[in-house]
């Protein structure tokens, strides 16, 4: 690996992996077109950019990261079982699904969604809904952990289904986005975790510059995607996404399967 393809990496990751269209894939294709295999070292890399992003959304979330929010996090912990439960449970067969078919209909299947969330959602009223992510209840809180175990499928998006799981609980698409980012502290850092652990021997192999490069720009591009992200769900729709997810499905199914 090259600081170029680092470079090129850490981009896609910090773009990719709080939008909700999916890292996963983005990332896979990514490689592809650097001519990166998906080998431990490659894997090690990629557990270091994840963990850039995943700082960038702690840095933008700081003034919730404190012990007068622990009802939130409460809140936050008991959306995270949900999948920590299913992931371990089917960690053996979620390996299977990881293939671009899956993955291109996923996308497609997703973007549908967004259109039809997207059609409800703008038939309610705002003010009926919660506004404010200190308000979101346990229930809505359990129901979008629920949705997020959608997200182990690949291709769905982490994101999106979070997203999705907090607009059909009764949430604004703004704090639907809040809390979905904020659920991603613990998910993103278990997962990251148990990767570093598993991988560690790995990290022995890499140039320390190249990773260092790839975590820092993937730090800065998160930062800066998501406080777009968060300006843009305040004003617009995600049917963009929605649009997005099915024209990148089918051009996964014509020219990738």
């Amino acid at each position: 690996m090259t600081l170029f393809d680092s470079t090129v990496l850490g981009i896609v990751e910090g773009i990719t992996e709080f939008l909700p269209i999916s890292s996963t894939a983005h990332m896979i294709i990514a490689s592809n077109l650097l001519g990166l295999k998906q080998n431990d070292t490659n894997v090690a890399f990629e557990v270091i950019i994840q963990l850039g992003a995943t700082l960038a959304i702690i840095f933008l979330y700081l003034k919730k990261i404190k012990i007068k929010e622990i009802v939130l996090w409460q809140k936050v912990i008991l959306a995270f079982l949900p999948l920590a439960g299913a992931g371990f449970l089917l960690r053996h067969k979620i390996k299977e699904l990881f293939t671009v078919e899956t993955s291109a209909w996923m996308f497609i299947i997703g973007g549908i969604i967004f259109f039809i969330v997207e059609y409800f959602y703008h038939k309610k009223e705002e003010s009926s809904m919660v506004n404010d992510v200190e308000n979101v209840s346990y229930k809505q809180a359990f129901l979008i952990g629920v949705s997020q175990v959608f997200a182990l499928i690949p291709g769905t998006s982490r994101s999106g289904a979070t997203i999705v799981g907090g607009m059909l609980s009764g949430l604004t698409r703004k704090v639907s986005a809040d809390f979905s980012f904020l659920l991603a502290i613990p998910t993103m850092l278990a997962a990251s975790g148990y990767e570093l652990l598993k991988n560690f021997h790995s990290f022995a192999e890499q140039n320390s510059i190249i990773l260092v490069t790839g975590f820092i720009i993937s730090f800065i591009v998160a930062f800066i995607t998501v406080k777009l992200f968060l300006k843009f769900v305040e004003h617009f729709s995600l049917s963009w996404f929605g649009g997005y997810r099915v024209l990148f499905g089918i051009f996964l199914l014509l020219y990738l399967v």
